[in-house]
């Protein structure tokens, strides 16, 4: 049988940096080829980050794709690469295309290249576009209609992209008619929880079903709201697992595969590469341990705050650090994703906050090493009161409209990024004050209810100890009861049911869209649930103007949950006859 020393290149490009992303690449072919391998693969999209949105659609940016592929063939011959096989994600657009109406303008594709010898000898168009949760993919490409088999020293390989795996049928029902002795796939696909034991099972299913192993390649890192969490790996023919790179690092998986000589009466390949290889020991195979759902969804929110940041230019944030959970949780993350060093916390007291909040916020300070100072707010306020006389909620938020100027005015005045600390909890019900706590560029735990702050608080301590470090949220933020403190010994649960029982409901309601009915039917108590269905309802407007935050959740809102902010549409639970 023909070997195969095989590369997946787990790498983290940048929308819209081509000429950043040819370099990534080109690092990656380097260090597959110092590593021994024949065939190396990239992630989808690769040269242009991924998703590209309306760039796609541009002229100027598909001109400036198909360039960065030619660029990349000249530079790999001209580094010594050139015999190097390598399977690399673009955007492609079709020569002859043309408007036509329900298609997108001038053709572009989702589109995978094979460069070798310093040219581009085979071409595949992803088949299947997502048009579900987070993906647009129907509005910005054409499907691709073709299957694609280069033969790779004597073995035929097979290519597709992302979605065309999730699919029944299609082209990885079509590899097993090709006599394929690999199928390599190349993804750019977004972490949410438990997303790795679905890939794993699906890889495998596919394996089966193609009759040869299968190769996953997908990117790291992270763009706007969503982030790539990696986990590439292989699955031998029967499913089983093979190798695994490691979650939400940038990674070289190198395994040595045993793969069928192709059948030249019935082979379907497009272009033939090299000969069979003399025979060698292969090296053992790599499987990177999982990590737990605690320090999964962890290690997403640090990645997504830390490419958020890098990515558009910023070196620091800035965050009101209140000594309640959610400010110590955003804190603790982006000390994690930035060092302490880069991370400046401000206090921002008011008449009515306590003195063990106050010393939380320093505790955390001290805990971390963020820099830390305190601006009392109620000179600000009290100036405001002295003109608008205000009571009640409108004087409540004016302390959090107070607070969110002051974090504003130190962003532009220091270069920092402002970090709103909300969760997913107080988005749904819109318990937040618009232009108060909402301000920011970015906010970490959007996506991550409050029973889970918690629980991420609890795992994050408890991986300091066993590291033998100082744990960065102080026990105090964690166990006491939370309060927005903007009036006298006020607490959340004033206004809002307990958050292990509104989280479930909240879970049932955004994630799952369950009627009013269907919540009652299940348990909970129909007053409850018409309260908050309709809280969650009437909060869409703040939604949209909150900053955007990382997404962990199979339904995130923004890009996945789309509803409109003018809607008299209610969920009601119909009377009992």
């Amino acid at each position: 049988m023909p070997q195969i020393r095989l590369a997946l290149a787990q790498v983290n490009p940048c929308v819209g940096d081509l000429a950043g992303n040819v370099d990534r690449v080109l690092a990656g072919a380097r260090d597959a080829h110092g590593a021994g391998a024949r065939l190396v693969a990239f992630p989808e999209m690769v040269l242009t980050g991924y998703p590209v949105e309306d760039l796609a659609l541009r002229p100027s940016f598909q001109a400036a794709s198909r360039q960065a592929l030619d660029s990349l063939a000249a530079r790999l011959v001209e580094e010594g690469l050139g015999s190097l096989v390598v399977v690399v994600g673009y955007l492609d657009v079709i020569d002859d295309g043309h408007d036509r109406l329900g298609r997108p303008r001038g053709g572009p594709q989702n589109a995978a290249a094979v460069v070798t010898g310093g040219r581009v000898v085979a071409r595949y168009a992803k088949h299947h576009l997502p048009n579900y949760g987070v993906f647009d993919e129907f509005r910005y490409f054409v499907p691709g209609a073709s299957t694609t088999v280069v033969r790779v020293d004597g073995v035929d390989v097979a290519i597709a992209i992302c979605e065309d795996l999730w699919q029944d049928g299609g082209p990885v029902a079509q590899v097993r008619d090709t006599g394929a002795g690999l199928l390599v796939v190349i993804n750019g696909s977004p972490y949410e929880r438990n997303k790795d034991d679905v890939r794993l099972e699906l890889c495998a299913r596919r394996a089966r079903e193609a009759g040869c192993p299968l190769a996953y390649v997908n990117m790291v890192g992270g763009q706007d709201e969503l982030v790539f969490d990696g986990d590439s790996l292989v699955v031998g023919a029967d499913g089983a697992l093979v190798a695994r790179a490691p979650q939400f690092e940038e990674s070289l998986l190198v395994v040595d595969l045993d793969l069928p000589m192709a059948d030249p009466t019935t082979s379907a390949s497009t272009a033939a590469i090299g000969f069979p290889l003399p025979a060698y020991t292969p090296e053992p195979p790599s499987v990177a341990p999982r990590l737990s759902d605690d320090a999964e969804v962890w290690q997403a929110l640090v990645v997504g705050l830390r490419d958020y940041v890098g990515k558009n230019g910023f070196r620091s944030v800035t965050l009101g650090l209140s000594g309640g959970i959610d400010s110590a949780v955003v804190a603790a993350i982006a000390c994690d994703a930035l060092g302490a060093d880069n991370v400046h916390g401000v206090s921002l007291p008011s008449v009515y906050s306590s003195d063990h909040s106050r010393g939380d916020a320093a505790d955390m300070a001290e805990r971390t090493g963020l820099h830390y100072r305190t601006v009392e707010i109620a000179p600000m306020v009290d100036a405001f009161q002295g003109r608008l006389h205000l009571s009640g909620l409108a004087e409540e938020n004016l302390q959090a409209r107070v607070r969110g100027t002051t974090l504003m005015a130190i962003s532009n005045a220091e270069g920092h990024l402002v970090l709103a600390t909300g969760n997913k909890s107080e988005l749904s019900v819109g318990y937040s004050t618009i232009y108060g706590d909402a301000v920011g560029g970015y906010a970490p735990i959007k996506d991550v209810p409050k029973v889970d702050v918690w629980a991420l608080a609890r795992w994050r301590n408890e991986h300091a100890l066993e590291r033998g470090e100082t744990p960065p949220i102080p026990p105090s933020s964690i166990d006491k009861p939370p309060s927005a403190e903007l009036r006298p010994g006020q607490l959340d649960s004033d206004s809002l049911p307990d958050y292990a029982v509104l989280d479930d409901l909240l879970d049932d309601y955004v994630e799952n869209d369950r009627g009013a009915a269907e919540l009652v039917a299940d348990g909970f108590d129909q007053a409850l649930v018409e309260r908050v269905l309709r809280l969650t309802d009437v909060a869409e407007y703040k939604r949209r103007q909150y900053p955007p935050g990382t997404k962990i959740s199979s339904k995130g809102f923004g890009r996945d949950r789309r509803l409109p902010v003018t809607n008299r549409w209610r969920e009601t639970v119909p009377d009992q006859d």
